[in-house]
């Protein structure tokens, strides 16, 4: 690959530009995952919103549609979860999986928890449950080469077209 005359690679980072503008608080202590719960910056990634948990897009995604299931109390530990969040979690992880089933049509899932930082959970003080659409060739030459993810699409037009099948597949199980 040719690099730019002053040797730099460029990636595409269209959300650094609120931290440019100073739209976006540093040093928040708080966890991302409450402030988004409760309404606060980047709520606009909810797709749903139910009565124990909510279900948001992944703002680093491994794939379009990459979305997160998480109980609205700042919890770590699945055993910890009361029956209804745990009974909610699993309801709306299904249905995540029939949503981008409707809209992206992939040819299967990764859906796991990463429990602790050393499982690999970055954000690991608060539980959510990662359910990733895959499609033959996802990891092609870009990659495992380039060591580059493409995504073809924004995030936030991802959030509305999976909020709007959300709301179908509501309204079609009545």
């Amino acid at each position: 690959m040719a690099a730019d005359p002053d040797g730099l690679e460029r990636l595409w980072a269209p959300y650094r530009m609120a931290y440019v503008r100073g739209e976006e608080t540093l040093h928040d202590d708080r966890c991302p995952f409450c402030v988004m719960a409760g309404g606060g910056r980047q709520s606009e990634l909810v797709v749903h919103r139910g009565e124990h948990s909510f279900v948001t897009m992944n703002l680093y995604p491994y794939n379009p549609g990459h979305l997160m299931v998480l109980p609205n109390r700042h919890e770590s530990d699945f055993t910890a979860l009361s029956a209804a969040e745990s009974v909610e979690l699993t309801e709306l992880t299904q249905q995540a999986i029939r949503v981008i089933r409707r809209v992206s049509s992939p040819h299967g899932f990764n859906v796991g928890l990463n429990l602790g930082g050393v499982a690999g959970g970055s954000l690991s003080q608060h539980l959510h449950q990662h359910v990733v659409p895959r499609w033959g060739g996802d990891a092609n030459f870009m990659t495992v080469v380039g060591h580059t993810k493409t995504l073809p699409q924004v995030i936030e037009d991802t959030a509305r077209m999976l909020a709007e099948a959300w709301t179908a597949d509501i309204e079609e199980r009545g």
